[in-house]
């Protein structure tokens, strides 16, 4: 009856290891970088991070205040390199972007710009927030 129960702790050991070992540390949660109130039309706008802290591995939009039809976004990284972003989706009041990977990994953010339309909207206006993920 013993070398059953030794043999048993030993599996049960290995497979803990093993199982702990092969996984991928688990992400931080979402976190508000940023946001910018945007007019009505179609239009350009930036969105600067000033001393921004912390590096980002996705990105996402929230809309609120009303619908945003976005286009295109360009994300600018502190060593010059910059990655667009092709959205082209109508976002409604209260929706998100879908989760953007940043090239690279963990990146550390200057600024992004990104070309939207609000046209068409009674209200004229959209705030959009900058969310990301470690």
């Amino acid at each position: 009856m013993r070398p059953i129960l030794l043999m048993l702790s030993t599996v049960l050991l290995f497979s803990f290891t093993t199982l702990s070992t092969n996984t991928k540390p688990v992400a931080g949660p979402w976190r508000f970088i940023a946001d910018k109130q945007v007019g009505f039309g179609v239009d350009h706008d930036v969105i600067l991070f000033g001393d921004l802290k912390d590096d980002f591995r996705q990105l996402k939009l929230r809309i609120t205040d009303g619908p945003l039809k976005v286009y295109d976004m360009k994300v600018h990284f502190d060593n010059g390199s910059v990655q667009d972003v092709s959205l082209r989706t109508h976002i409604p009041q209260g929706g998100e972007s879908r989760v953007i990977d940043l090239d690279g990994g963990l990146r550390h953010l200057r600024k992004i710009e990104f070309w939207y339309e609000t046209k068409g909207f009674l209200r004229g206006k959209a705030r959009v927030a900058v969310w990301g993920k470690r």
